[in-house]
């Protein structure tokens, strides 16, 4: 990898410092995207916890797999200190770089809120982020033949990623279909290009309560899986894993929809990796990427959950928990 996270590094440390100027007071002001579920998974208590030290996506871009977007609704036209939220836009469907719904296209332009908006006084996870839209598919229902345009997606990713900054992957197609193990299609290889590259890349496991598997692409290799635990009002609450869930499943987090869970998890990941960077924290001992060491860190740090429906044990996000880890490290 290289010299890997130096000059980031030293750009985060420069943004951190315009983070503080501002104040962290401003982090207690803005209301959650989705209050109850940022609750349970402490991510509330981050921004308050560490609005000094970190920025919260400043200079990450997170690339949105789906069906298309409606890029005036006034969440996407929004400019922060200076910088659009979105960033960069394309079509692997059309190969233009209108990433209008098409067909029967709806999903996509919501899917980014609870990782990335910063409107109207709400905050997603990651919400001074910026994002990059793509329309992989013509309806987020999708199914196996859609693999090659969603590969052509992930393609363009891996072509751009240095470009746009696109450091996290939300890849939002669901097929409804309940799959034990990975399926071979055309998106693998394109997947490894990404998880060698160190981009992260998770997908919704599914929303139709299968206990013996989850839907693709969730399910391929090289593509973490997101499953989701019932909302609770506040940190401490009940842990119930529902929806979609198999032995496939790499977390769950609170969220009424796996895409929701799938969506949180993606602004977690990429606060998670500003704190890696800022910290200099020794990754490599954790996995033999960064995506699959911050994977290790997430489940490393939340807690377990068992589900008596499948006999399977989960660990869901704790995104405090996780920062307090890596950025605990910056103090020995």
């Amino acid at each position: 990898m290289g010299d890997f996270g130096q000059d980031r590094g030293r750009m985060m440390r420069f943004l951190l410092l315009l983070a503080f100027l501002m104040g962290a007071a401003a982090v207690r002001a803005a209301e959650p995207a989705q209050p109850a579920e940022f609750r349970h998974a402490r991510i509330v208590e981050a921004w308050e916890a560490y609005g000094d030290r970190l920025t919260f996506g400043n200079g990450q871009t997170l690339a949105l797999v789906d069906d298309g977007c409606r890029l005036e609704m006034p969440e996407w036209r929004a400019v922060i200190d200076g910088v659009p939220k979105v960033r960069a836009t394309w079509d692997a469907v059309d190969g233009d770089p209108d990433p209008k719904h098409e067909g029967s296209g709806y999903h996509g332009s919501t899917i980014g809120i609870p990782s990335s908006v910063n409107h109207g006084g709400k905050w997603g996870v990651a919400y001074r982020n910026q994002v990059a839209v793509i329309r992989g598919l013509e309806n987020v229902h999708g199914k196996l033949a859609d693999a090659p345009s969603l590969a052509r997606a992930l393609r363009w990713i891996a072509d751009n990623h240095e470009r746009h900054g696109i450091t996290v992957v939300n890849l939002a197609p669901v097929d409804d279909q309940e799959h034990a193990a990975p399926v071979a299609t055309e998106i693998d290889d394109e997947l490894a290009a990404l998880r060698r590259l160190h981009i992260w890349v998770s997908a919704p496991a599914g929303n139709h309560d299968f206990s013996k598997g989850i839907s693709w692409p969730a399910v391929a290799q090289d593509c973490f899986a997101v499953g989701a635990v019932k909302p609770a009002a506040q940190p401490g609450g009940p842990d119930t894993v529902y929806l979609d869930r198999s032995a496939e499943i790499d977390l769950v987090v609170p969220a009424r929809a796996t895409s929701s869970s799938n969506a949180i998890l993606c602004g977690a990941a990429m606060v998670l990796r500003e704190a890696i960077e800022v910290t200099g924290y020794a990754w490599q001992a954790k996995g033999a990427t960064l995506p699959e060491a911050m994977m290790t860190i997430f489940q490393e740090t939340g807690p377990a959950v068992t589900d008596p429906a499948s006999g399977l044990t989960f660990r869901r996000l704790d995104l405090k928990a996780a920062l307090d880890h890596v950025l605990s490290s910056d103090q020995k």
